[in-house]
């Protein structure tokens, strides 16, 4: 079709400069028909060989143009040339004047064809004005590529860009103009704006919550465009834009992982992952899944949920998976799980931690969390297991909680048995890693949230200045089997956690993240209320991920941290044990409670003793832990 039009038109042209050329209605002779034939039959081949007929008309874009000068300016040299060298020039073969009037109205005719096309095959696409308007926060080359392929979007225009730039405000880029991100305010509601898309790598989460909570008072949508690294350079589709996640607002930017270290303590090995089923616990078992075991053994209290972690590591490759259906309390199970299997690795996921629970059930909490990390890690000595990793908190740091305490003693027990091991000549490794809450994790306080905000609300805080930690289910993941390579035996490894988090300002993103507002005095017919119901037992205001912020030195992670070992005062873990046992058997909850932070109290947070006072300590405590109200 566009060959039979460029045909029929260069001809038509020739044509209409002959009528122009002499100001009538013209009669062409033998010669300047065959002429007017050649126009178009020297053409087309060029413009084929340029690419003219190649190119996706409701793609067409305007640079194309000048291929069209480029292709007509070719043709129409030859065909003046073709003129010269037959000697049909003059009034009664070719006036010159033919040639620029040909020249002009064939790239008018050619371009305006194609273009006339393309508006055809776009005229079912929404017009501007029905069009979703869309603010892009970034004017960089990832921000250009994807305004580039919005403006071919059927449904979205962008109307502006934002910068922190002082030197490109009031600039055009694509036409569009580059406005200061402080009048975000005023641009909404003015140009009627039903988005906002982060399009920036430079964007820290600090400032991504800053937007947010500027964005709160009004009715858009937040997106992001993933980083330039994870997609094909030049390659921006508005598919590839997300939603904002609230991962996107952690007070620190992810931390990488080394696939180094991820392989070294899994690739070909066994591995033993407890508590397979639960948040953490799973997210490990798709880390070390990926990172190609030799056999994964899976140890879960939970029958359903054992069933489907087994399901869907069964897509991660052909490596023995064998589920263990039973708890880390059970002594004999873990002894014949371990020696049966030959285990290799331990990543001890199973605890109970939601606080309150905890808190409400002493007993239990106690008996899963410490004596069941007990009978692993002892079992995992025996069997000369090379690697154990031991998942803690930060709330084992001066703890007020029982989960928080049982957390710590956790931690000294894996200290113990990882210094009698290393003094014993052994090459066992046994460490523990700390970090701060997990987002969707079981206990976290983000599922909560959800459910309050998509039951309309209200979303409960237990005090307004209450803080946290926050990291993402990936890194926890990540930093759980990175700790076995970088550990030595009774470390305890901790993660840059950034800035904390406040939980008033958490739950405030979330409900922004919803599409909905806070409803507050300042804006009272808001969609969702926050409240604040008062702290409970066990809680603190902030948490701490060390002791002693001075006493912590780098690995070779730069975000990976190692808790000096220091001196002071011993405890026997034996004897804490025995005392343990013997508060259990009671059934009373406040003798467990007394046996369980009166040993923290004691100085149990400082120094190891098994058989001799000269096993290492652990960190010096800076304060005197209580037993909670």
């Amino acid at each position: 079709m566009l060959v039979a039009a460029d045909f029929l038109g260069l001809m038509f042209i020739i044509w209409v400069s002959f009528c122009i050329r002499f100001d009538r209605i013209f009669v062409p002779n033998m010669e300047q028909a065959m002429f007017i034939v050649a126009g178009p039959l020297i053409a087309i081949p060029i413009f084929a060989y340029m690419g003219l007929y190649r190119a996706v008309l409701r793609y067409l874009r305007e640079r194309a143009i000048w291929t069209i000068v480029q292709a007509v300016t070719v043709s129409t040299l030859i065909w003046v040339s073709l003129v010269f060298l037959t000697l049909s020039y003059g009034a009664s073969g070719i006036p010159r004047t033919i040639a620029v009037l040909y020249w002009v109205g064939s790239i008018a005719a050619v371009a305006g064809t194609r273009f006339a096309v393309k508006w055809l095959l776009r005229s079912g696409v929404p017009r501007a004005a029905d069009k979703q308007k869309v603010l892009v926060y970034g004017a960089g080359d990832p921000a250009v590529h994807l305004v580039e392929a919005l403006n071919a979007s059927p449904d979205r225009r962008v109307v502006g860009f934002l910068s922190d730039d002082p030197g490109l405000r009031g600039m055009d880029i694509l036409g569009i103009r580059v406005f200061a991100t402080d009048r975000l305010e005023e641009l909404i509601p003015n140009l009627g704006v039903t988005e906002v898309i982060i399009a920036t790598n430079q964007a820290s989460s600090r400032r991504r919550r800053e937007l947010v909570a500027s964005l709160g008072r009004f009715p858009v949508k937040i997106r992001v465009l993933p980083p330039i690294a994870d997609l094909a350079s030049g390659k921006y589709i508005v598919s590839y834009i997300r939603d904002i996640d609230i991962d996107d607002l952690l007070g620190r930017s992810p931390v990488p992982a080394d696939p180094e270290l991820m392989r070294s303590t899994v690739a070909g090995r066994t591995i033993l992952i407890s508590g397979a089923a639960g948040s953490i616990g799973s997210a490990v078992c798709r880390t070390v899944a990926q990172a190609k075991p030799a056999k994964l053994v899976l140890l879960e209290m939970n029958e359903l949920g054992l069933y489907q972690i087994e399901r869907e590591l069964r897509r991660y490759g052909d490596f023995a998976i064998v589920p263990v259906l039973g708890s880390v309390t059970d002594e004999a199970l873990v002894k014949r799980t371990l020696r049966e299997h030959s285990v290799e690795t331990v990543y001890h996921c199973a605890a109970y931690k939601h606080v309150s629970l905890v808190e409400q059930n002493v007993i239990e909490g106690v008996r899963n969390n410490i004596l069941g990390t007990l009978n692993l890690v002892k079992e995992s000595c025996a069997a000369d297991v090379e690697n154990f990793v031991l998942i803690s908190s930060d709330k084992a740091v001066r703890p007020k909680s029982v989960m928080g305490a049982t957390k710590r003693w956790a931690e000294l027990i894996v200290r113990h048995y990882g210094n009698r091991t290393d003094r014993g000549g052994k090459q066992g490794v046994f460490s523990s890693v700390r970090f701060g809450n997990v987002i969707g994790s079981s206990g976290s306080v983000v599922p909560l949230f959800k459910e309050q905000i998509a039951a309309g609300g209200p979303v409960t805080l237990t005090d307004e200045k209450m803080t946290r930690y926050f990291m993402s289910v990936r890194e926890a993941a990540e930093l759980i089997v990175q700790a076995g390579a970088l550990s030595n035996s009774g470390d305890i490894l901790l993660l840059d956690m950034g800035e904390p988090v406040r939980i008033r300002d958490l739950a405030r993103d979330m409900i922004m993240l919803a599409g909905l507002t806070v409803r507050d005095d300042d804006n009272p017919d808001g969609d969702i209320e926050i409240k604040t119901i008062g702290m409970r037992n066990g809680e603190k205001l902030s948490e701490e991920l060390f002791y002693d912020p001075t006493g912590v030195t780098a690995t070779r992670h730069p975000k990976i941290l190692r808790a000096n070992p220091q001196n002071g005062k011993a405890v026997r873990i034996p004897a804490m044990i025995a005392q343990m046992r013997e508060a259990l058997e009671t059934g009373d909850e406040d003798a467990v409670r007394q046996v369980l932070f009166g040993h923290l109290e004691k100085g149990g947070d400082v120094a190891i003793v098994a058989s001799s006072a000269s096993d290492a300590g652990d960190e010096a405590p800076v304060a005197q832990y209580g037993r909670p109200a």
